[in-house]
């Protein structure tokens, strides 16, 4: 009894610890707080050094042609892989959380076969992509992102998708941005169209401590499918040490919370065509009532349940997810 008591109140001690971190650095740092220095956004040059070096041989596994360009925008430069061919439909896709270009490693070989495919590292996350201020409001990755577009020259008839906290920005970009928009795909947008769950907060608030055995919590949490087998295991642990090493590299940061829209909102993004995809295993929120809530208000929307898959549905479940994809943004 009093191991298990000592356990919690060192697990508590440590939320409480994780917690006042993150609030420090998000509240009581203002605008002009960090520093613009030869190693922004890193936390020193030996880290931005390691990082970038380790980053790079991780894209070294990109398995198709590709051109890297680094674009100057109003809110800093912004680390941009094209892959597939030029006079193919134009599909850009962002990364979750933590995420960037990495993370379609598993589905950029077969989306580059149909489309001119744009992988965005997130401006405000772990990549090659430096920002020149804080990011407070959706309206600031939204501007961000529609300057993006325009420098990329992208017009108004493009494919925007995006993972996880991608989706939600690809949805809130969607609400400001219709007229830029041919179709859209959300694959298990985090909040968006339900709040996360109590157990979100318990991860993630220790996950923002650089160890991995917080990362690897998380990751077994959100990833359920792919830890079960041997192989899955081991890209769940390289998945890991990439966020593991984001950690320890970037400058610590909040970042902009994930809403749920409301009914209105689903209303008006129905008016693009929109593919939902969700896990059947998903667990930062119940899949079902979120297709429910979809198909209740804006049955527009087009849903698919991903068998057998989690947050970890591009990965388990590439080759249906690609699919499912291309069919939708090539069919009617």
């Amino acid at each position: 009894m009093k191991k298990i008591l000592k356990y919690s109140f060192a697990t508590v001690a440590l939320l409480i610890t994780a917690f006042g971190i993150w609030i420090w650095f998000g509240l009581f740092t203002g605008p002009g707080a960090f520093k613009i220095n030869e190693y922004h956004p890193f936390k020193s040059e030996r880290a931005r050094s390691r990082y970038l070096t380790y980053y790079s041989e991780r894209l070294s596994e990109w398995p198709v042609a590709f051109e890297d360009r680094h674009v100057a925008t109003s809110d800093g430069t912004t680390f941009v892989r094209i892959s597939g061919p030029e006079n193919a439909p134009t599909l850009v896709l962002l990364p979750s959380a933590s995420g960037n270009n990495l993370i379609w490693l598993p589905n950029i070989a077969a989306l580059a076969q149909n489309f001119r495919v744009y992988t965005i590292d997130n401006i405000y996350d772990f990549g090659r992509s430096i920002y020149l201020r804080k990011f407070t409001t959706p309206d600031d990755f939204t501007s961000w992102l529609d300057d993006l577009f325009t420098k990329l020259e992208l017009g108004n008839n493009f494919y925007l998708g995006g993972l996880s906290y991608g989706g939600w920005l690809t949805s809130q970009y969607a609400l400001r941005y219709p007229e830029r928009l041919n179709k859209i795909v959300l694959l298990a947008p985090v909040a968006t169209v339900q709040p996360l769950p109590p157990e979100w907060a318990k991860v993630a608030i220790k996950a923002i401590l650089p160890h991995r055995r917080f990362i690897r919590q998380m990751v077994d949490w959100m990833f359920p499918v792919l830890i079960q087998t041997p192989e899955g295991r081991e890209l769940a642990e390289v998945m890991m040490e990439d966020a593991y090493l984001g950690l320890r590299s970037f400058k610590l940061k909040m970042t902009v919370n994930p809403t749920v829209l409301s009914d209105r909102d689903l209303l008006q993004l129905q008016q693009i065509p929109t593919l939902f995809l969700v896990g059947d295993q998903e667990v930062i929120y119940q899949p079902q009532a979120a297709l429910d809530r979809l198909n209740l208000v804006a049955p527009e929307i087009r849903t698919f349940l991903v068998p057998n898959a989690g947050h970890d549905l591009t990965i388990v479940q590439s080759d249906l997810i690609n699919d499912r994809i291309t069919s939708f943004i090539i069919g009617p």
